[in-house]
């Protein structure tokens, strides 16, 4: 009785074996056959990209190609390896004894890479060169990088250093400069595809276009990812693989049913939208992909209506396409926008979610109640159109009421005399002895205030500022009248504080009437611009509107310049050098 041969998955039968094989990866194959026919063959390249574009197996080709020695055993380095060879052979089944590949995620510390480093003395037993395949390099610790900089610097002439990581940001730049960089691109739908029609014909499987092509954007650029995902469709289909077969292995919506959805969710029809969810969902479709899929189509509409040839995909379906060029017209940008945002926020909810269904259902509600909203500009128009409030009696704006502000002494004052020598009835007739050269530098009741900040009594300014009402002034006379809120004893303390900071006595008196407190004065233009705006039509409509809002800032057009400058980077006059000691 014979043995069966073992089998093999497609990703691995069918793994490239020469450049020739390699799709997807033009770039790097002319490069590495340049090198290889000019005999510039660097000591040390690194491969980077996403999963499964052959990272691993174009180190394994560059080894070969290193190596091989031809059928006939005299050959030299070269790009197409004749994997014929006993080199060849040895090093595609991986145990060629000079070429040694590490797994860089289990032996990541410095031991490891010294044993690297005591054994690159020694030439090669059978080959060419000693080749050191490293892969997911990033995973070596910081000190085991160090180690290796000196060798993979100044290598033996006998040594090459292959790396290949998917994590190209955490390897460290003086390694990184010391290697021949190659970056391996995702793999094109167009390219995909063909390669996995060669494949299934190979095989002699039957499976149908769109089934592939919902295969291709599964893979999301990875030739191994598709390969894989093509071997279990075979498995699943039994017999002629179709696109629902694949869509059910995948646990992907019917995309024809995710426009749908869409299409619903801007209608508002939340009803109709659950249904639809819940359809999909008792259908095997989970809920985590089904707005994964709506993303992506609100995505995808988004880029065809700024560029439209992109509709031209080929993983897309003719009636899908047709759809979405439709959609892609008649929807604007902002709405799109505004979908593109709270789909990303129910992606995050579902992920955190104890039941993903309920959070998805509650996503779609969301999105349907937010379609019929009207957008911001919508909105102002509106407000623009309705009716203005009736206008004053002059035809314009409605007259400020309360007429403007009168500052006068009454006609019977009862002056009060409060200095350091105590009340006097007759303050009018009481004499002080002022000396105006020491005075002239008090010429207004500003001078006074600010000579209390100056002082940095606080407690008396705020009480100077909110509690008393300018009458008259004159430099070393004062005539107040304090507000009600105003502190019996203020007049007394204000006297005796600027006898002392002067050296000479101030008079100050009681009168009726006064102009307005200083910090009256201070928000008056602050409320006037409040009231400006509360006059205004817009905002009118808007109170009427939505009768609880309240205006709660109010940026003037020199405010937001001022914010401007200030966030503004200060301009430099020269660059700066930081070596340079001056």
């Amino acid at each position: 009785m014979t043995d069966q041969p073992q089998y093999q998955v497609l990703a691995r039968k069918y793994r490239p074996e020469t450049f020739a094989d390699m799709v997807g990866q033009d770039a790097m194959v002319r490069t590495l056959k340049n090198a290889f026919a000019a005999d510039r063959i660097a000591q040390a390249f690194i491969m980077t990209g996403i999963r499964g574009t052959g990272k691993t197996t174009t180190a394994r080709i560059i080894a070969k190609g290193m190596n091989c020695i031809g059928p006939d055993g005299n050959g030299g380095p070269t790009t197409e390896p004749c994997g014929q060879c006993e080199h060849c052979v040895a090093i595609m089944e991986g145990r060629h004894v000079d070429v040694m590949e590490m797994d860089a995620a289990s032996r990541t510390g410095v031991g490891d890479i010294r044993e690297i480093i005591d054994s690159v003395h020694y030439r090669a037993a059978s080959a060419r060169f000693k080749i050191y395949i490293i892969d997911e390099v990033h995973m070596l610790s910081k000190n085991a990088f160090n180690a290796l900089l000196k060798t993979l610097e100044e290598p033996p002439e006998h040594v090459k250093f292959i790396f290949a990581t998917t994590e190209i940001r955490q390897v460290p730049v003086t390694v990184l400069s010391r290697c021949q960089r190659f970056d391996l691109r995702r793999i094109e739908p167009e390219t995909q595809i063909a390669l996995l029609r060669k494949i299934a014909t190979a095989e002699g499987a039957e499976i149908t276009d769109e089934a592939l092509a919902l295969i291709t954007r599964a893979a999301e650029g990875s030739a191994r990812d598709a390969q894989s995902l093509l071997d279990q469709a075979i498995s699943h289909g039994a017999g002629e693989t179709t696109a629902d077969q694949v869509r059910a292995m995948l646990g992907l919506a019917d995309r024809g049913r995710v426009l749908d959805l869409f299409d619903m969710i801007l209608r508002g029809e939340a009803a109709k939208a659950l249904t639809e969810l819940s359809e999909q969902y008792a259908d095997g479709a989970d809920p985590m992909a089904v707005l994964r899929d709506l993303a992506e189509v609100c995505h995808w509409i988004s880029v065809i209506k700024i560029t439209p040839e992109a509709a031209e995909d080929p993983t897309i379906g003719p009636d899908e396409r047709t759809r979405g060029q439709a959609m892609a017209t008649d929807l604007p940008m902002r709405v799109l926008s505004r979908m593109w945002q709270m789909l990303l926020k129910a992606l995050e909810e579902v992920a955190i979610a104890p039941n993903a269904m309920m959070a998805a259902e509650m996503a779609v509600i969301r999105l349907t109640h937010v379609a019929d909203l009207p957008s911001p500009e919508e909105l102002v128009k509106k407000l623009q159109d309705a009716t203005p409030p009736p206008a004053g009696p002059s035809g314009g704006r409605p007259a400020p009421q309360g007429g403007g502000t009168t500052q006068a002494m009454a006609s019977t004052p009862a002056p009060i005399h409060s200095g350091p020598s105590g009340p006097s009835a007759t303050g009018a007739q009481t004499a002080v002895a002022l000396s105006a050269e020491a005075l002239q530098h008090y010429a207004r009741f500003e001078d006074v205030v600010e000579l209390i900040r100056t002082h940095r009594d606080v407690k008396l300014l705020v009480e100077v500022e909110t509690g008393l009402r300018l009458v008259s002034y004159q430099p070393g006379r004062i005539e107040v009248n304090p507000t009600a809120d105003a502190a019996p004893d203020l007049i007394g303390r204000l006297g005796s504080r600027l006898q002392a900071w002067t050296g000479n006595r101030w008079a100050i008196s009681v009168a009726e009437g006064g102009a307005p407190t200083i910090a009256e004065t201070r928000d008056a233009a602050e409320n006037a611009v409040r009231a400006e705006a509360e006059k205004h039509p817009l905002v009118q409509a808007v109170i009427a509107a939505f009768p609880k809002a309240k205006i709660t800032e109010i940026r003037t057009e020199a405010d937001l310049a001022q914010d401007a400058a200030e966030d503004a980077l200060p301009e430099v006059d020269e660059e700066w050098d930081p070596f340079d000691e001056d």
